[in-house]
């Protein structure tokens, strides 16, 4: 059953802002898009309202969800302050003025000090651990080394799921050739996706490849958010996260909702691509979350017919930049085709492969991060 626009629009008719406006009367409300089922759309709020707001946002998202046909909502909460428009003032005695109270009114009261941000982190039920595979810049070959180590992970006897969280440029579906749409369970949480015995979850099950995600950083927030708590991950040793490029929106909101148990940092032996990698490291850092090492991925070229190995992007500088930081190096994935070629057929290496050099470093690999996680993860 297709689901218009106008079904979602009647629906948010009927839900009331704090002001009592009928939510499509409020102004507040961007593009809905509704296509196949799946329905996203955000409330644009001024920030010094934002916590009057969150409920308002809960009920619209249960409203659209009741809908017939309805399969997945994402509703996000985009909260800014007006240009020009100064700081909160402290809150005063309330007389009973109409209107949405100041945003500190909806705080309790401070204890010790401001609240930090990681102040909101909590487990995903049933997930010993949640780590990262992060990287300073795109195009180093980030997601064919989240999955193959998701796989060596695996192979080395734990439960492991793999969340996809590059909301702009998902690339999950297409190295593990799924394409399926996830189903709900009875509490309404996604089920992820299967595929090599991981348990597999990414924006891009949702939207069609082509989709520009035109998204501000508030719905990549709530997108990140809604992957992490509104899906049925099972009991899982390791979740591996692949994340975007860069030291955005995504990243933080994953270091503030979870407690990460440690990132990894890939890079090529190129400099600029080790000055990215510092900065990915150092914001890992600077938000306590450990990191459990740097891979240096393109490391060399080996050629197929005669073994002879060219440094084309150069060579070690992955591993002097990890002694220079004190991080453990986990290891050297060569440019090779067989590793471009089964990953863009939806077959990684690890899996394609298994007793192949190139899975054999993978393992290697997943086997230091396996070791700095125990006391975290089960023993397998």
């Amino acid at each position: 059953m297709s689901v218009t626009q106008q079904q979602v629009l009647d629906s948010l008719a009927r839900i009331k802002s704090p002001r009592g406006v009928a939510l499509t009367n409020a102004n507040v409300l961007s593009a809905i898009s509704a296509s196949d089922g799946k329905v996203f759309f955000s409330i644009n709020v001024d920030a010094a309202e934002a916590r009057a707001w969150e409920s308002i946002r809960a009920e619209a998202e249960a409203a659209v969800r009741a809908i017939p046909g309805v399969t997945t909502v994402m509703v996000a909460l985009t909260a800014e302050r007006k240009p020009g428009s100064a700081p909160p003032p402290p809150p005063q005695p309330s007389r009973g003025a109409p209107g949405v109270q100041p945003v500190h009114a909806h705080k309790p009261p401070p204890q010790g000090g401001a609240q930090s941000p990681m102040a909101r982190q909590s487990e995903i039920p049933g997930v010993a651990a949640v780590i990262a595979v992060a990287s300073g810049k795109g195009g180093v070959g980030k997601s064919t080394t989240a999955l193959n180590l998701a796989l060596g992970l695996r192979d080395l006897g734990l439960k492991v799921g793999l969340l996809d969280a590059d909301i702009y440029g998902p690339s999950v579906p297409r190295l593990t050739g799924l394409r399926d749409k996830p189903e709900l369970n009875a509490e309404r949480k996604m089920i992820p996706l299967r595929r090599f015995g991981l348990a597999i979850m990414s924006i891009g099950f949702l939207v069609e490849e082509e989709t520009a995600m035109i998204w501000r950083g508030p719905m990549v927030m709530s997108a990140v958010t809604q992957m992490l708590r509104d899906v049925a991950w099972g009991q899982l040793d390791v979740l591996v996260v692949d994340m975007p490029p860069g030291t955005g929106d995504a990243q933080l909101t994953l270091a503030q909702n979870v407690p990460l148990k440690g990132a990894v940092i890939v890079s090529t032996p190129q400099d600029l691509s080790l000055i990215d990698a510092r900065r990915g490291l150092a914001m890992f850092r600077k938000v306590n979350v450990p990191v459990l090492g740097i891979v240096e991925n393109m490391s060399y070229f080996q050629c197929p017919h005669c073994g002879t190995k060219s440094d084309i992007f150069g060579h070690g500088g992955a591993r002097h930049e990890a002694e220079k930081l004190g991080v453990p190096f986990l290891g050297e994935i060569p440019l090779h085709m067989a590793i471009r070629a089964t990953s863009d057929a939806g077959n990684p290496v690890v899996d394609s492969e298994p007793d192949g050099p190139h899975a054999a470093i993978y393992r290697a690999i997943a086997g230091q991060v396996r070791d700095q996680l125990k006391g975290v993860i089960a023993a397998a």
